[in-house]
């Protein structure tokens, strides 16, 4: 098992189970780089893939106020971990998995 950073996997349950996926943050060989984001589940129709909806501020400054602003992010999912619509997790960048996948599920927050 490979060796995560601490600030990535801050408030994070790993996972209980064990999997053989390459592409697996817990128990493959991937490598991540240090931007995680988080956000919630909105899909989960895809083999291995989630969507993530990302919240944020965006300061304008024309009008000098923040506004929120919003993003759908593919994500992949290991099959170690169980992950359903509507929970709240936290994703790591990573190198390109696919042609709209570059982040990582690293698992649920508690």
């Amino acid at each position: 098992m490979r060796k995560i950073s601490e600030e990535l996997v801050s408030g994070v349950i790993p996972p209980k189970g064990s999997c053989d996926d390459d592409k697996c943050p817990w128990h493959g060989g991937i490598s991540m780089r240090n931007a995680t984001l988080e956000g919630r589940v909105v899909s989960t129709r895809m083999t291995r893939t989630v969507s993530v909806l990302v919240e944020y501020l965006y300061y304008n400054k024309k009008y000098k106020r923040y506004e929120r602003r919003r993003s759908k992010i593919h994500a992949h999912l290991p099959p170690c971990l169980e992950v359903n619509e509507g929970d709240l997790v936290r994703i790591a960048e990573t190198r390109r998995l696919a042609k709209t996948v570059s982040h990582v599920v690293l698992g649920k927050l508690g």
